[in-house]
């Protein structure tokens, strides 16, 4: 049977598509591969869809992207009979597929993965987990209406070094828990603690259109985004400078820094009621940079991302009394033997492999992904409306400005919608 594009896409999008996929977790564990792996689809054969790749416990049956150079790149990294698609939609109608990894830019996440979890698929979603905020609270239901396992790739909260601080989130976790700085606390994210902000991620106001190259589909790679000329600057290592994509360095780099403090925080379920912002003002296609973005809570805790980073003392959690550095340097003395009269903090569910399985919600997951993504989009809203926010946690709204809630709810180019 044939379908015209437009109907085609019209069905997948809205999913009005009349097809039904029993995932293989539903028919128990001898339905699933005969090692034992869950399969795997990728959207997006750039460099992190190919870097993920090996994964253990799963192995890759199809790929997808609209680039032919890339999927052809994806292609020659697996075992011959992977399929390949140009169209996504078409990939996670597969009944062999477990896993969907979203590994496209943020302007086609939220679509995307929302896609996925209506064709009974769990997700593996590369950061930002949404472009927009209102994208974020979408996605949240469409998981959970589904009964989809879902995972951002975003790892610091359970393991790794974090960057710069040369130690993993666990030992700065029991810190934060002890109390043996205080309350309320101000974190502070710049060079001097260990977060390098990649200023580099910024857009250019002078572009040309230029022609497509033949191995490209823009306009699906475009999809829900604004239609803009084409220039190479606009697409694959760079798009992140441009507003319809991304966010920037902030937008990069933001949900590896921050969600790992709003874990420490204890505020998986809150966002801050006020953002202050000091930026140049920014143009209204290409990101630029920030030189200082402030969030702050109800509780009176705050994050502060300095781009500046002018205080070269500066240390990374501070409260009323105690200060925390670098490599868990401390002005509390013998900080270590009074952290071993703490317990440790609660054990998280890290293995997504086990979290498709067993139907096991895992650590870092639509919900508390949402909202350590919010943080990043209302700096990047901040930014753009050039002011500062108040923001309503609850029914996530900018309180009192309409233009900036305009950039809560993004248009999609039609026929996208989610």
């Amino acid at each position: 049977m044939s379908f015209s594009r437009r109907k085609f896409i019209g069905q997948s999008v809205l999913g009005l598509a009349a097809f039904s996929i029993v995932p293989r977790h539903v028919l128990g564990k001898g339905f699933l591969a005969p090692s034992d792996q869950l399969t795997k689809a990728i959207i997006g054969t750039g460099g992190m869809g190919r870097g993920h790749i090996p994964y253990a416990g799963t192995r890759v049956v199809a790929l997808c992207d609209v680039d032919k150079k890339n999927l052809q790149l994806g292609l020659d990294k697996v075992e011959k009979g992977v399929k390949s698609f140009h169209d996504y939609r078409e990939m996670i109608q597969l009944p062999e597929v477990d896993i969907v990894h979203v590994a496209t830019p943020p302007h086609w996440h939220g679509i995307m993965a929302a896609d996925a979890a209506r064709a009974g698929k769990d997700i593996w979603c590369e950061k930002p987990m949404t472009r927009t905020i209102g994208e974020g609270k979408r996605l949240k239901e469409a998981v959970q209406q589904h009964g989809r396992i879902f995972r951002l790739n975003t790892w610091f909260r359970f393991e790794g070094n974090f960057y710069g601080m040369n130690t993993t989130v666990k030992p700065m976790k029991k810190v934060v828990d002890s109390g043996l700085l205080g309350w309320p606390l101000k974190f502070t994210v710049s060079k001097h603690t260990g977060f390098d902000w990649k200023f580099y991620w910024v857009g250019k106001t002078d572009l040309t259109p230029q022609p497509v190259p033949l191995e490209l589909d823009y306009e699906s790679w475009l999809g829900p985004a604004p239609y803009k000329p084409y220039n190479v600057h606009r697409t694959h290592q760079t798009f992140r400078g441009y507003w319809d994509y991304d966010g920037g360095a902030l937008g990069d780099m933001g949900q590896h820094y921050l969600d790992p403090i709003q874990y420490m925080l204890g505020k998986d379920n809150e966002s801050p009621v006020y953002i202050e912002v000091d930026a140049p003002v920014q143009d209204k296609d290409a990101v630029g940079i920030f030189n200082r973005i402030t969030y702050t809570y109800a509780d009176g805790c705050q994050i502060v991302l300095d781009g500046e980073a002018k205080d070269e003392k500066v240390a990374y959690i501070e409260g009323p009394k105690g200060k925390l550095y670098r490599n868990m340097q401390s002005d509390i003395p013998d900080l270590a033997k009074k952290l071993a009269e703490f317990p440790d903090p609660v054990m998280q569910q890290t293995d997504f492999v086990d979290s498709v399985k067993n139907r096991k919600k895992f650590a870092l997951n639509e919900e508390n992904g949402h909202r350590s993504c919010t943080l990043i989009n209302l700096g990047l809203i901040a930014m753009r409306v050039h002011r500062n926010l108040k923001f309503d946690p609850i029914n996530q709204v900018i309180v009192g400005d309409d233009e900036a809630n305009r950039l809560i709810d993004q248009p999609m180019r039609a026929p996208y919608i989610l």
